[in-house]
């Protein structure tokens, strides 16, 4: 049985390896997807497919940050279980997005610390909450993931199958996290919070885009 100070030093690990770029995943890179590729995409292609990435490679720092906070204060040891499962499989994500920009000759967001702590924040705030409210938060939070997801897949570049292999396993990983949560009990998110979470989303893609 793990202690609190325990998970709170393997919080304090997975936030070191998060921003420092050294987090390693278990899972090899989704195998690319199959159609025409360029090996030498035009420079414009390659910008958008840079930015694009950088948003998803973002969109995993939160990932990150979300459910270790939310795993520290789970009260049940069932959800706590599912939520350092999930936080394993999105560890993978973040590892795959570094390293597609890092082969796109991109960057990550210059303001991924900012990024980790504020999406910490609201992970301590939904567990605080209560489990099916916590649950309630990754459910919803997936399922706009899920549908941002797609819109990348529709405008990654054609030839760009590497990344749009990475994207489309991260799509379905994120279905199966917003699944899990509302089998294990989830509360239905109210609208106005839905559309609150939806609001913070787009301001975060949108600077994470270009910052």
């Amino acid at each position: 049985m793990k202690t609190p100070l325990d998970r709170l030093l393997i919080a304090a690990d997975a936030a070191l390896k998060t921003l420092s770029g050294t987090a390693q995943a278990r899972r090899p890179m989704p195998v690319e997807l199959p159609g025409p590729t360029d090996p030498a995409m035009a420079a414009s292609d390659k910008r958008l497919a840079g930015a694009l990435m950088r948003v998803n490679h973002v969109g995993e720092v939160c990932a990150q940050a979300l459910y270790q906070a939310q795993a520290l204060t789970a009260r049940s040891p069932a959800v706590r279980a599912q939520l350092v499962a999930a936080a394993a499989e999105e560890t993978d994500h973040l590892a795959w997005t570094e390293s597609r920009l890092n082969e796109l000759g991109d960057r990550p967001s210059w303001l991924n610390p900012l990024w980790y702590a504020g999406s910490f924040a609201l992970g301590l705030v939904a567990g605080r909450a209560g489990d099916r409210w916590s649950l309630a938060f990754v459910a919803e939070t997936e399922r706009q993931v899920e549908q941002h997801l797609a819109s990348h897949l529709d405008r990654l570049p054609a030839a760009d199958r590497k990344s749009r292999a990475v994207v489309d396993q991260m799509r379905e990983d994120e279905a199966a996290h917003g699944r899990a949560a509302e089998a294990a009990g989830a509360a239905r998110m109210p609208l106005p919070l839905r559309w609150a979470m939806r609001g913070a989303g787009r301001v975060m893609t949108t600077t994470a885009h270009w910052l």
